[in-house]
């Protein structure tokens, strides 16, 4: 199958998975777990030094997370790379990344939450495609029905094929505003991508499908947060608006229809990626097509 951008071709069985922390620590019970999880899958694991380190609530400190991230990057041995889980740490990665190492050495790269301000900087600074989807303290080795790592893993061992469509299970998903929309499938965590504005690593909305999702804010705050956006020029910029899971709060989705459906692009809510379970992979950084009428996501 096609991997349809760079940084997303499919691995082989018992390939090596790098594991990295960018930003918060694990307890060591839940490291402890990783490798013989990712050995039942039939995969080797490499935990790079800062996976074990603590300081404070960053997974040890700028220059050893950094040179993880490097190391994973440029070891032709390791096939993809997983984060062990977000928390904080990875925008104060960003000023001091080699990105043309990372271009060098593409690879599919998986996190979520925290996780999005490398998205976003591996897309605009490098052009590489990534996974949003589950991580392994946060979500895998504790899944119990297995559904967020079969996803997660047919996506990784199979690429993506041009015309398929993206897996969200037995979803219940909302159509907002209907229509069709084609772009590149850009964002992630609400509050992560509203704190890189007015930074050279703002996310790049321009003729995008632009995924949002977000844990624990209230309706006020994703009111403030979608409207810092508004002001930013970000939603209008944007061709149509993919929204995932809110959880952990009171429910947003009155505040996201008054503040998204004036926009009159095509809107689907209720996609199941983000901080809920089961957590789909999405492919950040790649063309699909979002027809919220037939409420599926389509590679170009």
């Amino acid at each position: 199958m096609n991997s349809g951008k760079t940084g997303l071709r499919p691995i082989t069985p018992g390939a090596t998975i790098g594991v990295i922390a960018p930003g918060g620590p694990a307890s060591n019970e839940a490291i402890d777990a990783i490798t013989p999880w990712l050995m039942n899958r039939g995969y080797q694991a490499r935990l790079f030094p800062a996976c074990r380190e603590r300081r404070a609530y960053l997974a040890g400190n700028d220059q050893e997370r950094l040179a993880d991230l490097h190391a994973a990057f440029s070891d032709p041995a390791i096939a993809a790379i997983i984060c062990m889980r977000g928390g904080y740490g990875s925008a104060r990665l960003l000023d001091k990344i080699d990105y043309a190492l990372v271009k060098r050495h593409a690879k599919p790269f998986v996190g979520y939450s925290d996780i999005t301000a490398l998205h976003t900087a591996f897309a605009q600074n490098a052009g590489m495609a990534s996974i949003h989807g589950p991580m392994l303290t946060s979500d895998l080795v504790d899944d119990e029905d297995g559904t967020s790592a079969d996803a997660l893993f047919r996506l990784l061992s199979n690429g993506l094929a041009p015309g398929s469509d993206l897996p969200c299970g037995d979803a219940k998903l909302s159509n907002l505003v209907g229509g069709i929309a084609q772009g590149r499938l850009a964002g992630g965590n609400l509050s992560v991508l509203c704190s890189l504005l007015g930074t050279p690593w703002a996310v790049d909305t321009r003729d995008t499908i632009l995924f949002i999702e977000d844990c624990g804010e209230p309706s006020y705050r994703v009111d403030r947060l979608l409207t810092q956006l508004r002001l930013a020029g970000k939603l209008d910029e944007a061709a149509g608006f993919l929204i995932g899971s809110f959880s952990d709060a009171d429910d947003p989705g009155a505040v996201i229809r008054e503040l998204l459906i004036p926009f009159g692009k095509p809107i689907l809510a209720g996609w199941p990626a983000g901080h809920c379970k089961p957590n789909y992979p999405l492919p950040l950084n790649v063309e699909i097509i979002l027809d919220t009428d037939a409420k599926r996501l389509t590679v170009v």
